[in-house]
């Protein structure tokens, strides 16, 4: 197993939480399993959720969890880690509705085994996951990233995965795939936002997106298929999705069924929607407004409410340039923000 090397832009647990608390938890998560979601849907923050029909949705049963075996990389510097129950009810999914609380109410009946992941297109070796390849196919990693929202928000987030680089080089691409194109799952039988327009925010389904190769090889890019040491939940993205630490929280495409290496660069949801907003690179350049809104800070969820006013000076590219910004050498990024 390769050990990556830190730097002063990553986040380690073990640097923001203090170490008896720190390995506290981690035998508490070994004892307990589930411990997010279900709590979640009996608390106030997720109680009164509509369905599309305007009446309360209870849901059919809740998603199980399961705790996994990862190695937590050690080092870097002291960020206040987003609490699990923040991150489990504070999510952008519109498949399960455009309200941030809607996807935890919404997507604990989300049967995610069986599951198919199909890489294809200009490869040398197509081949499709299963459910258990995706935690046994590949080492997987505790990693901590700031997640940062066009919206102007932000999380620290203990994510649990394995290297996109390392599935790009078990694909083997041929020289002629320039783009890496993502999908995500279309179940409109499981997912409301995807039957209903006002529920899913009008987007086009299925929902997919974009990376150049160059940036999908970057050590920094994970295929997540856990946090806080336990399998995803279905808000989050389960069983298996993408994170982008130094781009736009969307970039980090959920539930994802298909990856397609292509020559030319594939469409994006986001910009489809909206392109004068949303573009396909999307950096996080705070020097560069959204239309509507600065970019010049941010509002960090911690353990205050959500809507605290904990204001931080939003850093280029979230602060990883370090190690991504050769990835966007000569181009106009205030162009393509």
């Amino acid at each position: 197993m390769i050990i990556k090397t830190t730097s002063v832009s990553e986040c380690k647990e073990h640097t923001i939480t203090d170490e008896n608390v720190y390995h506290q938890r981690r035998e508490l998560i070994k004892k307990m399993g589930f411990l997010g979601a279900a709590s979640l849907l009996s608390s106030p923050a997720s109680a009164g959720i509509l369905d599309i029909f305007g009446e309360e949705k209870t849901p059919e049963a809740l998603f199980a969890q399961n705790n996994l075996s990862y190695a937590a990389e050690k080092g870097g510097f002291a960020e206040e880690l987003t609490p699990e129950a923040k991150i489990t009810s504070h999510n952008n999914f519109y498949e399960f509705g455009v309200e941030k609380q809607q996807p935890a109410a919404l997507s604990q009946s989300f049967k995610v085994d069986p599951w198919q992941l199909k890489i294809s297109g200009e490869v040398e070796n197509p081949l499709t996951l299963g459910y258990d390849d995706l935690y046994s196919s590949f080492d997987l990693e505790e990693r901590i990233y700031r997640l940062r929202c066009v919206e102007a928000w932000s999380m620290v987030v203990p994510w649990i995965g394995f290297s996109l680089a390392e599935l790009v080089k078990k694909a083997k691409p041929t020289s002629r795939a320039k783009y890496l194109a993502f999908e995500t799952l279309y179940d409109p039988v499981q997912m409301p936002g995807q039957r209903s327009r006002r529920l899913g925010g009008g987007i086009d389904y299925p929902y997919v997106e974009g990376l150049r190769i160059d940036e999908a090889m970057n050590p920094l890019a994970l295929m997540s298929v856990g946090l806080y040491g336990k399998t995803l939940p279905p808000q989050n993205g389960a069983p298996i999705r993408l994170v982008v630490p130094w781009k736009y929280g969307f970039k980090s495409i959920k539930s994802v069924v298909g990856i397609k290496f292509v020559e030319k660069k594939p469409p994006t949801t986001w910009n489809l929607l909206a392109a004068n907003e949303y573009g396909f690179y999307a950096n996080v350049n705070p020097a560069v407004d959204h239309p509507r809104w600065s970019q010049a800070s941010e509002r960090r969820i911690t353990t205050g409410g959500i809507f605290a006013q904990n204001r931080i000076p939003t850093l280029p590219f979230n602060g990883y340039g370090e190690q991504v910004a050769d990835l966007y050498s000569g181009m106009n990024l205030r162009k393509y923000y």
